[in-house]
Parts: C-alpha cells; structure tokens; sequence
C-alpha cells in the first residue's frame, strides 16, 4: 500500500552510550525548522552528482532507479560514520539492492514477497536486502512529494536494518514501536541532509521539509477500530511526525530509545477521545450553519473572550486586511466572515489512498474556523492579529480549543484521532490554521505542527500565550 512507503514521519539512549545529539533550539522560533535556519535551497539531487555505483538486480537504469540507488548509497554513507558513535552493535550495510515494476504481471518475487501490484518498499532481513518499486511508488513520490520523497521512503525501510544492527527488537518488540523509530531514523538522516552534509541530496527546510511531512503524514494507519491492537499499527498522522520531529531535532539515540511503553506515554498527553481506536467508528460531523453555530457557542464558552465578535455569512469585507476565504477575521470590525459552501468545500473527505491527496475531513474546515474565532480572542487581548508569532499562536490555540472540545461531555463537533489528523494534515495543506490574519501563514510546517500540538497537550488554553507571547 502506498501509505505504508510515503515516509520520511525523553531523550534517553536506550544502549548507554554516550552521544553527541543534535543542538536543539525550540522547536516554537519562526526563524527555524527543527533547531535549524530557515531557508528555501532547491530539494533534491545536487548537480554534477556521479552516478551510482551499487548493483540493482532487476534495475533498469531509469531514472526511478537511478535516484532510488543515489539515495541508499547517500543513507549508507551516513550511517556508516554515525552508527558507531550514536548505536551499540555492529553496522553490517545493506548490499543487496532490488528493483521491480508493480504494474508489470512478471515482476518476480522477492524475499519470498509478491511483488505484482505490491506499490511498496521494503527491507527484508531475511535477505538483509532492500526492493523498491520503480514503476509506480518512485514516481508518484516524486511527483506529488518531490525528489526528497524518495531519500525518505529509503531512510525509513534502512531504520528497519539499523535496528536489527543495534539489537533494538528483542521479543516484546511492536509493529508500531518498530515502525516508530524507522521514522525516527529517518528523521535523524534527513536532519544531516538538511544540515547540507550530505554529497549527493539538498533539502530546504521551508517547503522542501514541508512535503517530506507531508509525506510522512500520508504513511499515516487507515483508522483502527476500538477493539483492534493499538500496537500492531504504524501510528497516527501525529504519532508519525512526532517520530520524525523526534529524530530529527535528537538524533539516533533518541530513536533508539522508543519503545512501546513511551509511544504510549506520549499519547497520554492526549483526552482519551484523541487515543488511537477510542472514537474512531465515529463519522465526520455535518458542516452546516447549526453546527458552527453550535461550535461558536461552545468556544466562548472556552475562551470568554472580552469582546465577542461578530459573525457573517456574506463576502469578507474588511479595510486594510485581506479575506482568507473560506473562513476570515476581520480584526477592524471584529468579525469573523464564513463562506460556507467554501468551507463544506475545505472539509470534503478526499481518497487519499487512491485519489493520492492529503488528508481531507470536516476538521480540516472547523480546525481553520476555530483559528480565526481565536484571532479574535488574541485581538481582545490586544495582541497583534499579523505577525509569524501571531500564527503560531493560532495555531496552538486552534490545538488547545480542540483539545477542550474532545475533553467536552457535549462536543459541539465530533472529535477522534482521525480529525486531528485531518486538523495536522490541513496545516500543511493550506496552513490556515496556524495563519494570521491576512492569511500569512509560519513558513515551517515543523513548527506549525509544533505549536498545534503544544496546545492540544495542554490542559490550559493560557499556556498558548505563554509559549507564544507578544
């Protein structure tokens, strides 16, 4: 499946070896991505790079194959230098390369894996061999996640191989820990990219690293049911970039360090609602007048904001400040503006897995109409309602008034894992949830995500203005 491929995504070190971390600067900084500049360098394969050396059986040259091969070669010399400082154990590099076409009725097996019809990667230790698809999963990568998609698929199934190598899965291990530190792994990798460390791949840490979380968000689980094993799954939207952000802001020891017991804990922070499985054979909620009417009541309730603003249901008009449709705020007039079939529109599930679009839900749209209703809050307060830092706090006030609402005995919209995913998933497809007035949006999806998350871990809403002051 093609979720399963789309993927980058307490700092203790579980081998008690001591490690030199990567520099951690708060994840909540505007001018940063991860504890790194922001910048907007060109994603991708440097120029002038020679072409690979290692054998691909069954590879054709093309260039799915060519960029594939680059990126193992590109991993493998990463953790060739850091597995000995960071890990217990002995690195034992992955060799064997395969290639095959999905589309093709003759594509042979491989590893004992049929691989016709199979959009997948994959490391098999039995062969300690890793196979990629060259005909479907490499080129939709590419296309709808860039170049970068495709070093963070292969950094993702070599974790696999550095765990085995660092003796990480003994036998209580879990598919979910297990695929938890493959994303933590691969974020650590990507973090060395980003650093412009690597001789072959470059990665932006504005848009480039947006879309690498993007698709780690697309590797996201199909939603469990309530009596399904949480731990025989690969994890949230949330759970997955929780991983990468932890690789990539802490390093490997971080990642070795997961284990299902702390996955758990993290997930403590969340209402019993937000947990995996606990609400997830409920629907979408409708997106209709009385139901915003109905979350507009209950976020007053939440906030009691000392001016209530208006609301509107005609074109956005407001002096000085332009409309973010379908949903703004007006800080001049202290009003928030809803074009509804607009917003129906933002919040129209989309088949991610066949469709290969982001994650689309009615929380995509209520998580953007709650974030110009707590505009309106930070206007009350005096604050700026256009600034990065503005932004940010919307967006962890948008988590926070979620989070109260999960907590809710009567929720004014239906909350579960899946909706935050979608609320995560629509931060980085239009951002307006972590937006300031005028639509101006935190360039890093990292720390977008970051702050949503902040204020959905909190049991205070006024916590959003001290992490996020003026």
């Amino acid at each position: 499946m093609l979720i399963v491929l789309l993927v980058g995504a307490s700092l203790v070190s579980a081998c008690g070896t001591a490690v030199k971390g990567h520099a951690t600067s708060p994840i909540f900084d505007p001018g940063t991505a991860g504890g790194l500049p922001l910048n907007h360098v060109p994603s991708g394969l440097r120029s002038g790079v020679a072409p690979p050396t290692m054998t691909v059986h069954g590879g054709t040259g093309s260039p799915a194959d060519q960029l594939a091969t680059q990126a193992v070669e590109d991993i493998e010399d990463y953790w060739q230098a850091t597995f000995p400082k960071a890990l217990s154990g002995t690195y034992r590099p992955v060799k064997e390369l395969y290639s095959y076409d999905s589309d093709d009725p003759g594509s042979p097996p491989i590893c004992g894996q049929d691989t016709y019809q199979e959009v997948n990667a994959f490391f098999c230790p039995r062969g300690w061999l890793i196979a990629w698809d060259r005909g479907v999963l490499i080129p939709t990568a590419q296309k709808y996640f860039g170049d970068m998609a495709v070093p963070g698929v292969l950094a993702h199934e070599y974790g696999h191989a550095i765990q085995r190598m660092a003796n990480l899965l003994d036998s209580g291990a879990t598919v979910l820990m297990a695929e938890q530190q493959a994303d933590c792994f691969g974020g650590d990798y990507l973090r060395w990219v980003a650093e412009g460390k690597s001789p072959r791949f470059t990665l932006g840490t504005g848009d480039g690293l947006n879309r690498v979380l993007a698709a780690v968000i697309t590797s996201r689980d199909p939603v469990q049911k309530p009596l399904d094993d949480p731990t025989d799954a690969h994890g949230t939207a949330l759970d997955r970039v929780d991983a990468f952000q932890m690789g990539f802001t802490a390093g490997a020891a971080a990642c070795a360090a997961i284990t299902t017991d702390s996955i758990q804990q993290r997930r403590k922070d969340l209402p019993q609602t937000l947990q995996p499985g606990a609400a997830a054979l409920i629907p979408d909620g409708p997106i209709d007048e009385p139901t915003v009417t109905a979350l507009l009541a209950q976020l007053k309730s939440i906030f009691s904001p000392k001016a209530e603003p208006a609301v509107s249901y005609a074109a956005a008009i407001c002096a000085g400040t332009q409309s973010t449709t379908p949903v703004s705020y007006c800080p001049s007039s202290n009003t928030v503006y809803i074009d509804l079939p607009g917003l129906k529109k933002l919040g129209e599930p989309g088949d991610e897995f066949h469709d290969f679009v982001l994650l689309q839900g009615s929380n995509t749209a209520m998580s953007a109409l709650i974030s110009r209703y707590v505009l309106a809050v930070q206007n009350g307060r005096g604050l700026p309602a256009t600034s990065t830092q503005t932004a940010l706090r919307t967006a962890c006030l948008t988590g926070a008034a979620e989070r109260q609402i999960a907590d809710s005995p009567s929720p004014s919209i239906p909350l579960s894992s899946k909706a935050i995913d979608e609320a995560v998933a629509g931060l980085l497809a239009n951002g307006l949830a972590a937006a300031d007035a005028t639509g101006k949006t935190a360039p890093a999806g990292f720390n977008r995500i970051g702050a949503f998350r902040a204020g959905l871990t909190s049991t205070s809403v006024d916590s959003c203005f001290t992490d996020f002051p003026a």
